[in-house]
């Protein structure tokens, strides 16, 4: 049954590390370390170390909203049927592996067991000045759009996409995953798409400085809300911050300059880049957003060459390796004095994925990373 409420979540007391979890199928999972938290509960590593478990009241939503994404969307089968269509080899939605209740103290809680993930981008652009290189700005932005054009088909849009809610692959930062479907909305059940209605009760939704036009007007979550979104997030990516980003507590200011920067485009985009980074492929997306109505298809083989067609003069692949500078380097070499760790390379070693890998090892409360060589790794 789904929660009573979708109202501010109560973070659940611990479980203990051992517990055991059984899923609707019967596998059992054992709990370890707590390894974060989120909105809706906690987030354990499992006890084989390549998965995790996400853990919340029964009675709470947004864990209830992103289990019902993944059983209704976004099952195996049918992400490799649609891959093997649109001739891609990679889709950046994470496995789910089961899901199940258990009681502890008198409680209900509510888990989903999925595969363990890397560090995410927000991270790294806390310590890479804030910003990434162009191509792998336009690189993130196709994946990302390739995984919102297959939610978007299986009736659900994300609604929440940032930095903090893209994370690496913990075997091959090459791949990037769009993750935390805890606000992910069915936008076209069965075929019917919700009609345009705002509620201004409902209004600023979301995440402020990213959230749709729609949003800040408290209209229900839609496709071209998603791109709008996507479109934010790649400006910010480039050029290190938003126009609006003065103004976060302000709701209705932050609506205002993103009117005046969507309906002054191109300009407003291209004024905003820095020197010597040119910001014309995502004044181009966004404007192609700008222009759908509220239940349009978008067009997202078109929004998708904007972004490919500007790697073309570097010679990179949208599929390629991703690079990030030497600073978010610092990110991955942390180390405790309660750790031993061998094998570690230099802090200054240019931190690309064609030289290196991320393999996150947690401990304890902290998120702890070694670099390995890459060789280690298939890539083919």
């Amino acid at each position: 049954m789904p929660p009573k409420g979708r109202g501010k979540s109560k973070l659940p007391v611990p479980l203990p590390k051992g517990m055991i979890m059984k899923d609707t199928e019967g596998k059992e999972w054992r709990l370890g370390n707590i390894i974060g938290q989120g909105g809706f509960g906690l987030i354990y590593l499992e006890d084989d170390a390549v998965h995790v478990i996400k853990v919340e009241y029964r009675e709470n939503g947004p864990l209830f909203s992103e289990l019902k994404f993944y059983q209704r969307a976004a099952k195996q089968e049918h992400i490799k049927t649609w891959m093997k269509l649109r001739q891609i080899g990679f889709l950046g939605i994470p496995v789910f592996w089961g899901t199940g209740s258990a009681e502890y103290n008198g409680k209900s809680y509510r888990f989903m067991v999925m595969e363990r993930l890397g560090v995410d981008l927000q991270r790294i652009l806390d310590n890479d000045g804030h910003r990434f290189k162009k191509e792998t700005v336009l690189q993130l932005g196709a994946r990302v759009l390739d995984a919102l054009e297959y939610m978007h088909e299986n009736e659900y849009v994300h609604g929440d996409i940032k930095a903090a809610n893209l994370l690496l692959g913990y075997t091959n930062p090459h791949e990037v995953y769009l993750a935390d479907y805890g606000l992910s909305y069915r936008y076209c059940p069965n075929g019917n798409h919700k009609q345009y209605k705002e509620n201004p009760k409902k209004g600023h939704n979301g995440t402020i400085e990213f959230t749709s036009l729609d949003a800040h007007k408290g209209v229900a979550p839609s496709r071209r809300g998603d791109l709008e979104i996507l479109g934010y997030c790649m400006l910010q990516w480039l050029c290190g911050k938003l126009p609006w980003e003065q103004n976060l507590k302000d709701p209705v200011s932050v609506q205002t300059a993103k009117i005046k920067l969507m309906d002054e485009l191109p300009d407003s985009v291209m004024k905003w880049g820095l020197a010597g980074s040119s910001c014309c492929e995502i004044a181009k997306f966004l404007a192609c957003v700008y222009g759908l109505t509220y239940e349009e298809k978008p067009k997202y083989q078109v929004l998708k060459k904007i972004l490919v067609d500007g790697l073309k003069s570097s010679g990179t692949f949208y599929d390629g390796p991703l690079e990030f500078s030497t600073a978010g380097c610092a990110l991955n070499l942390c180390a405790s004095k309660d750790l031993k760790v061998s094998n570690t390379i230099p802090c200054n070693l240019k931190m690309t994925a064609i030289m290196l890998f991320i393999s996150p090892l947690y401990f304890k409360s902290e998120i702890l990373h070694l670099i390995k060589p890459l060789s280690l790794i298939n890539l083919d």
